[in-house]
């Protein structure tokens, strides 16, 4: 059974930063990406970042050039540093891992006040 764990998550001030930590335990097989989700409410599950197995990354246009994902390949971890957070960017963030399936972890919020 896969288990992702979530955290760093809380509560940050407008200009911030926060760093987002997931571990994957279990047998998942070969990881071929990992990366966030999040979601506002009232708003649609939105892909923030994501990192490939070989490397390759994606961001969204909202979060490029403040956000940087990385990964632990050994621990099958990924990492979410977040800088000069705003206000928009309070939502549950979501860490994936996708093998033949995808796992989701159970969320963890980030509220930044203005």
């Amino acid at each position: 059974q896969v288990q992702l764990v979530e955290s760093g998550g809380g509560l940050v001030q407008a200009g911030g930063s926060l760093r987002l930590s997931c571990a994957a335990s279990g047998s998942s097989g070969t990881i071929n990406a990992m990366g966030w989700y999040r979601q506002a409410p009232g708003k649609q599950r939105e892909l923030v970042a994501a990192i490939e197995d070989g490397g390759r990354t994606n961001y969204a246009d909202s979060v490029k050039g403040r956000f940087i994902i990385s990964r632990d390949g050994a621990k099958d971890s990924v990492f979410l540093q977040m800088n000069s957070l705003k206000p928009g960017d309070t939502a549950a963030y979501y860490c994936y891992i996708l093998t033949l399936h995808v796992y989701w972890g159970h969320g963890i919020q980030v509220t930044v006040s203005s």
